[in-house]
């Protein structure tokens, strides 16, 4: 009788450790699929020291643009216009303090933080926008400034890095709507096409469209709308993330092109990024943060530097996040930042930029005020989502 009993507890428990067995086996299956379909993301580190003080007591407003040009110079635009009575006293008549002065809007810096050059504000044969917005540094080390009143602006400006003017695309109070071949309204933000020499601007705040120029000349080239469709301007109504997709563009806020020609746009306030071929033909869509009211998730996008630009990384200032998503499929893997006015944290992440290291450079607008940078510390495995 004993060795009967001894005998059945003695299978029971061998096929308790073979299921447990099978059962191990099969969750390490399922984690293993799960860290296929993520693969590896890039992890990064705020560099709290970054840049150095500005010298003269000079002060940042809302920091509207970053871009990294040939040599990894670092530039912002920021709005000196956003800055209260009580941060720029020294500037005041007569003065209310020693400390401080708006910095000219055009700032560039070294990898160390030191800053190099810096211009910006009216000037002869151009009109500098009411409101600064975007900032691009193409594969010719030109400047490029975008603007966003969509009452007045209409314009995109092409300088030197020593701020010598070059080209205005646009005029001021000109604009006829999302199909005017000769004026912009509220251009978001630029990317040239070394490719092509094709300048890109996500014509978004007043228009709803993608425009396409020669970057020398300013001839037009081509526009359209979400899904490559003839874009309008008919009111919209509310995002609502239960909602099809709408057929138009809200607030573009970006294009940008990759490597192998295809263009990438910010449908900001519906959350979504739109990704075309360069004539304009749909290819797909992803949505990121889809459940986001409000000022949206999709306010700016740029590349990995590997050769295949495997990352997209977007800027979320209502989240206030940057968002990592594989290219191909436009699957987010994970994200880095919180709301917050210490270093890592954002308040406004508008746009941002990479370096040839793969690090990123962040610009905040509204009251962050600020640009700061995040270092490459190479990648981590993730799961899929």
């Amino acid at each position: 009788m004993n060795r009967r009993r001894d005998f059945y507890i003695g299978a029971t428990f061998l096929a308790l450790l073979i299921a447990l067995g099978g059962m191990q086996l099969v969750l390490q299956k399922v984690a293993n699929a799960q860290g296929q379909s993520g693969g590896q993301a890039p992890t990064f580190q705020v560099d709290p020291l970054w840049p150095k003080h500005l010298p003269n007591h000079w002060v940042t407003g809302s920091v509207i643009g970053v871009a990294v040009d040939s040599k990894d110079h670092i530039w912002l635009l920021h709005r000196p216009a956003t800055l209260r009575d009580n941060e720029k006293g020294a500037a005041l008549s007569p003065p209310t303090a020693e400390c401080c002065v708006p910095a000219p809007p055009v700032l560039e810096f070294d990898q160390a933080g030191n800053l190099l050059r810096h211009w910006g504000g009216p000037g002869p044969g151009y009109e500098w926008p009411k409101s600064e917005h975007g900032l691009y540094i193409d594969y010719k080390d030109n400047v490029w400034i975008g603007a966003n009143d969509v009452k007045q602006d209409a314009q995109v400006l092409k300088f030197t890095q020593d701020g010598k003017f070059l080209l205005q695309i646009g005029h001021q109070g000109k604009s006829q709507g999302s199909n005017d071949t000769e004026n912009l309204r509220g251009p978001a933000n630029i990317d040239v096409d070394p490719t092509t020499n094709e300048v890109y601007v996500a014509d978004g705040y007043g228009n709803h469209r993608v425009i396409v120029f020669d970057a020398d000349s300013g001839m037009y080239k081509r526009h359209w709308g979400a899904y490559g469709n003839r874009p309008d301007d008919a009111p919209q109504g509310r995002y609502n993330p239960n909602d099809p997709p709408v057929k138009q563009f809200s607030t573009v806020h970006c294009a940008v092109v990759a490597k192998d020609g295809t263009v990438y746009v910010c449908d900001r306030l519906n959350n979504r990024i739109q990704v075309f071929k360069k004539d304009g033909t749909f290819v797909k869509e992803a949505f990121v943060a889809q459940k986001t009211l409000g000022a949206g998730s999709l306010w700016d996008i740029d590349f990995s530097k590997d050769g295949a630009q495997r990352f997209l990384y977007v800027a979320d200032a209502v989240n206030e996040k940057v968002h990592i998503l594989r290219r191909d499929s436009l699957q987010v893997l994970r994200a880095f930042g919180d709301g917050g006015h210490y270093p890592g944290q954002f308040y406004g992440v508008h746009n941002l930029a990479v370096d040839s290291k793969g690090n990123i450079y962040t610009a905040e607008t509204f009251d962050g005020k600020r640009v700061q940078r995040f270092i490459n510390k190479g990648t981590v495995r993730v799961s899929g989502n």
